[in-house]
């Protein structure tokens, strides 16, 4: 591409170049030449002689300045058409790395013209395409070290059932559909996280009381709550105002929120759930007591996969996708999350446009 784009931009730039010579030859010889006649008349000086002789030292110069314009202009379209066309070269070798799955490469911006916008262009490009590979393979990791734990412990008992060791009691028949119950939530929950990246395409928006959601995403939760015995304060009548957004998707936010907030809450604890009226916008909020988050783990709560718990079981926070859920649906609606922790007590908050 570059030496092709290289020849034409040169081939323009000679053929131009010729128009101009051609056309101060032929100006020469009409105009200039018919000029020179009439002033030799004028002045009775024989104009056939001195024509062709002007003609002829008209036409010499001319020739050689010619060959003199277009050496240079050859080599200086030549030098700065090359210079032009690097960062296009650069992009064609990256594109290449990035194609055969090396997502490091990266064009060097040495111009803010069009070109250097491209190149700017070419590696945001490049950027989000390697966050999207790490994404890729840290699911594939995370699922796979997921479905390894309810799988082996699922072969266990099968082999065992099967080898005469475990006793086919009602108990061990128990623990198999517990297991099997595990690995259909795990598939659900990737199938919601699918569904999540894919919400802006499927966005039904209409006006939705923030209230009437909650009460009623919370009545579903009212036993486990209960049977914890955690208190449960709703203060949202001084956000009556009604938000844009999909209520589906709105009440999906809720439940992963009530849900973590369910599980993080020690017994004899208490969830708060508030929202601040903000130009232009509503902030819900969800406060609850417990252990806290480290401040080092605060800044990556939202992200796939990821628990504040060291342990890899899913007893123990399940699979770390609920909050990623939540991020992807609120930022699906123009909005934004954030969390703080501090004191015993844990703020999740986002907003949405009002």
């Amino acid at each position: 591409m570059k030496s092709q784009l290289l020849w034409k931009f040169l081939g323009i730039s000679l053929l131009l170049i010729g128009l101009v010579i051609l056309q101060l030859w032929l100006s020469i010889d009409y105009l200039a030449s018919n000029y020179f006649m009439i002033l030799m008349r004028d002045y009775n000086i024989s104009p056939t002689a001195a024509h062709q002789m002007f003609l002829d030292m008209v036409h010499r110069y001319l020739v050689w300045g010619s060959i003199y314009a277009l050496a240079l202009t050859g080599t200086l379209s030549l030098l700065l058409t090359k210079r032009a066309l690097r960062p296009l070269s650069q992009i064609t070798e990256t594109s290449k790395k990035i194609a055969a799955g090396d997502y490091t490469g990266r064009v060097p911006i040495s111009s803010r013209d069009e070109i250097g916008q491209l190149a700017a262009a070419f590696n945001r490009m490049a950027d989000s395409l390697q966050r999207i590979e790490d994404m890729r393979r840290t699911m594939v990791v995370n699922v796979a070290h997921e479905l390894r734990t309810p799988l082996t412990n699922m072969r266990g008992y099968l082999e065992g059932l099967s080898d005469g060791v475990v006793p086919p009691t009602k108990h061990t028949f128990d623990l198999l559909h517990q297991e099997t119950l595990r690995l259909v939530k795990l598939v659900e929950d990737h199938l919601q996280l699918v569904k999540a990246d894919d919400a802006r395409a499927t966005l039904r928006l209409e006006r939705v009381n923030l209230e009437e959601l909650v009460l009623q995403v919370l009545a579903l939760f009212r036993p486990k709550f209960t049977e914890k015995g955690i208190i449960v304060d709703v203060a949202l009548s001084n956000a009556q105002v009604k938000v844009l957004a999909d209520p589906g998707k709105l009440a999906q936010v809720f439940r992963n929120l009530l849900q973590n907030a369910w599980h993080y809450t020690p017994p004899g604890g208490w969830l708060r759930i508030s929202a601040e009226q903000l130009p232009g916008a509503v902030k819900p909020v969800f406060c609850n007591t417990g252990d806290g988050i480290a401040a080092a783990d605060l800044p990556h709560i939202f992200e796939r996969f990821y628990r504040t718990e060291k342990s890899r079981s899913r007893e123990h926070g399940g699979a770390g996708i609920g909050l990623a859920i939540v991020k992807e649906l609120i930022e699906a609606h123009g909005g934004s999350v954030g969390a703080e922790s501090s004191g015993g007590k844990t703020w999740i908050w986002f907003t949405l446009p009002a």
